[in-house]
């Protein structure tokens, strides 16, 4: 049971951005005029940031209460949230210093050697934990930047909260140069783009997290230091279109700037776990899949000196480079929960405790057999493939861990069942086949978005990269993420703007869809079926296919939205820009279709989809249109979301292009929101220290020194408006006829697990008039007299109506008396 509860807030103002003709003046006063009805109602806060260039308002620090009071002030457009981000969790390990096959998935490699295009001219903005200025590969080329929080900067620690920004955003974390090097390292290793120039905005201290509203004031630099690309391989997860992080980036791609960020790494959170920025309607969301090989450091095997290629765990020390260890397992290739209890002691002594994953964190087994003797810990996965681990903690662990392949680690196991087995570390690297090679990152986040917009757009490798890395902690680095995808697919749109420098930015997204590569299915690889749309998008990207497509097909993906019954109608229109008249094609490639949150379940259940005409002969510069008929599956249950892909083929027969599509089958407002769970939310609670108590029968609070009514909130999917009225308890009538509320807040996620919850408190007071403009103390808040009362909680289902009473969800608490001395 986590609370998820936000303390931090953006305030949206009403006036345009300056970047939508917004006056700079005006804007100025607009936060003025804020700051002094703020404090004429007694609105508690601190300020923290101030925008207007992509973004108009400020970013607060103040309680959920005093949130929703700032949301009544007139000129407030809208109260946001702002969510920690942490910096996506990597991976380190290995010394091979160049990106290998990665390149190869894409077709970067073709382009590289057959058309010489390298991005330059191209600008990048990489907005993350820096870029080490000094790294041979990328120094030179950072012609703007800024650090926006300081090194100490900890979003997640309350002490580290306050940023501390100057101008040297040198990375003392890794991620950003990793990322950098991957849009375009230029040296020992060679990124997609070599010869793009950077933009360096540092939005991390070297480790923990961010915020959402320094990443807002890092998009408002990237905007006035005329970045033509900009990468955000970070996000807050579970999140709507409309927040600002992705609204500010969708006005940035509309004024000439490609945003590129990572789906994110919420794969194991279920479906509709979208990060912002990525979910923005104009923004290339970009999902991961993983590598094909992977160069590793290696451990050899008695008696025949088998290699064995391993990650090292982060957060443990590095293992030596000679030296060898018997090996000893702690369990069985069938154990679900190996060494998550305490093990015997002496039991390891000495030895390298082989470990397979799952049950329990891999801090706690690495803990386990440290304190059995162990002097190394192997961790084998449970599931097909490499895997990338942590046993970061306190106290830390103080002997080496790695990880190592499934198979890998049956066959050592395998081999002890015959007789002892000794390890011996080296100084040597291989290369080693990824048995999940271009299937989809485990970590990999699914859509669709809350609006249902299909999301992801397309993807690129993530799983298992090298790149660059600070010189001081190493130079290179293997990394795992969408993290590591995104910058892939920002290399790609520097080399084609590097092409074609005067594509509009709204159409390069378009053009990579149209000729990425759908993947297959990752839970299912040998079944034929490809992966579920929601979560590839249109597939691989494919630099070079998009670099000479010979046709354009708008839009380039379709967002079939809810279908109750019957099917989806949409129009495709076909452009050819190829030299002679040809004809083209129509059909269908189904993709599986899944239903579920936060456990998915798959069905082999393809829609029906006709086309009219079903084939076209276009002359060079025509253009045409298509209707496309798209009908479920009858056998399809309800609240599935299906999809598929629309192929187009030339005469050839030819694949040349495809269209992404995916819907709801069913009744959208029927997902419940308010889903109870296991601790049977929502609650009425008292918080005491940092512990809630659930209320069950009639409580009496003061309001005093923090005796306040709390109301713990579930969401199971993310919902389009949440309102707590306030109701007089004998006669349930609302305190006001039209003023009765203390929270009011649209657009709000989902929780990230089937037990978080949202904390809301009620500080006594109801939202008001905002008509008066807030003349004379407390104008636009009343405070409710003492008495006996019920708390209504309200959700608007998402895309629901709220004309409709069946696409509301209620629930009331038991009755609050306010007692004030």
């Amino acid at each position: 049971m986590v609370d998820e509860s936000p303390t931090l807030w953006l305030v949206e103002l009403s006036g345009p951005a300056t970047i939508e003709g917004g006056n700079p003046a005006n804007l100025a006063q607009e936060r003025a005029n804020f700051r002094a009805l703020a404090r004429a109602n007694g609105v508690k806060f601190q300020e923290r940031l101030a925008y207007e260039g992509v973004w108009n308002g400020l970013s607060v620090r103040a309680t959920p209460a005093e949130a929703a009071k700032l949301r009544a002030l007139p000129g407030v457009k809208a109260v946001w949230p702002v969510f920690t981000v942490p910096i996506p969790e990597v991976v380190e390990g290995g010394t091979a210093p160049e990106l290998f096959t990665a390149v190869t998935q894409t077709q970067v490699d073709l382009v590289h050697n057959n058309m010489g295009l390298t991005g330059r001219g191209v600008r990048v903005g990489i907005i993350d934990t820096g870029i080490d200025l000094e790294h041979p590969d990328l120094a030179g080329r950072i012609v703007a930047g800024w650090d926006f929080v300081g090194d100490a900067f900890d979003a997640s620690n309350p002490s580290r909260l306050t940023p501390n920004p100057d101008p040297n955003p040198d990375d003392c974390n890794g991620h950003g140069t990793h990322v950098a090097g991957i849009v375009g390292a230029n040296g020992r290793v060679k990124g997609v783009a070599p010869e793009v120039s950077f933009g360096a905005y540092k939005v991390f201290g070297c480790e923990g997290s961010t915020t959402s509203d320094i990443i807002l004031a890092a998009l408002e630099m990237a905007w006035k230091d005329r970045m033509d690309v900009v990468n955000m391989s970070l996000g807050a997860a579970f999140q709507w279109p409309q927040y600002p992080t992705a609204v500010a980036s969708d006005r940035l791609v509309r004024k000439g700037v490609v945003v590129v960020a990572s789906a994110g790494n919420s794969g194991a959170n279920g479906a509709f776990s979208l990060s912002a920025p990525s979910v923005g309607e104009k923004v290339i969301s970009v999902a991961s899949f993983d590598n094909v090989a992977v160069t590793l450091s290696i451990f050899t095997l008695s008696p025949d000196g088998r290699a064995i290629g391993y990650t090292p765990a982060t957060g443990a020390p590095l293992p030596p480079t000679s030296g060898s260890l018997p090996i000893k397992a702690t369990g069985t290739p069938t154990a679900t929960a190996d060494a998550c209890s305490p093990l015997p002691a002496g039991s390891l002594s000495g030895q390298a405790a082989l470990i397979r994953r799952g049950g329990c964190t891999f801090y706690q087994k690495a803990r386990n057999a440290e304190a059995a003797g162990a002097a190394a810990v192997i961790l084998y996965n449970n599931v097909p493939g490499r895997f990338s681990a942590t046993v970061a903690g306190s106290p830390p662990v103080n002997i080496p861990v790695v990880s190592i392949s499934d198979t890998d680690g049956v066959l050592i196991y395998q081999r002890l069942q015959t007789g002892p087995v000794t390890l011996t570390w080296t100084d040597q690297v291989a290369s080693f086949p990824n048995p999940t090679g271009n299937l989809i990152s485990s970590f990999s986040s699914i859509g669709l978005s809350p609006d249902l917009t299909l999301k992801p757009d397309l993807g690129a490798p993530g799983g298992l990269i090298y790149s660059t890395y600070p010189l001081e902690r190493g130079g290179y680095a293997l990394l795992s993420g969408t993290s590591m995808a995104a910058p892939h697919v920002a290399g790609v749109v520097a080399l084609y703007l590097q092409a074609h420098p005067r594509t509009p930015a709204e159409e390069v997204r378009d053009i990579l869809q149209n000729t990425a590569k759908p993947q297959r299915l990752s839970v299912a690889p040998t079944s034929g079926l490809l992966e579920i749309v929601h979560r590839q998008g249109a597939g691989m990207v494919q630099a070079l296919e998009a670099l000479r497509s010979p046709v354009r097909i708008t839009p380039a993906k379709i967002s079939l939205g809810e279908v109750e019954s019957g099917s989806a109608y949409a129009t495709l229109t076909l452009s050819h820009l190829g030299p002679a008249p040809t004809t083209y094609t129509l059909s269908h490639q189904p993709a599986p279709a899944s239903r579920g949150t936060f456990t998915l379940t798959y069905f082999n259940a393809p829609a029906s989809v006709s086309f009219s005409p079903p084939s076209l002969t276009l002359a060079p510069g025509e253009s045409a249109t298509v209707a496309v008929n798209i009908t479920p599956n009858p056998g399809l249950a309800n609240g599935s979301v299906f999809s598929g892909y629309l192929v187009i083929t030339d005469e050839e027969g030819q694949v040349v292009a495809r269209v992404p599509y995916a819907g709801f089958k069913g009744d959208y407002q029927a997902i419940r929101v308010l889903e109870p769970t296991t601790f049977d939310f929502p609650w009425l609670a008292r918080l005491s220290g940092n512990t809630y108590t659930r209320v069950t029968g009639e409580a009496t609070f003061t309001l005093q020194d923090g005796d306040l009514p709390y109301f713990l909130v579930h969401l199971d999917h993310q919902a389009q408006e949440l309102e707590f009225e306030i109701l007089e308890a004998r006669s349930r009538r609302p305190v006001h006829p039209v003023f009765n509320k203390f929270v009011d807040l649209e657009y709000v996620p989902r929780n990230s697990t089937a037990t978080g919850f949202f904390a809301f408190a009620w500080d006594g007071t109801r939202i008001h008039s905002n008509m008066d403009n807030g003349q004379g103390p407390n104008s636009l808040f009343k405070v409710v007299p003492n008495g006996r009362y019920i708390v209504r909680l309200k959700v608007l289902k998402a895309l629901g109506d709220p004309g409709n009473p069946k696409h509301w969800e209620t629930w009331e608490s038991p009755v609050i008396v306010l007692a004030r001395p």
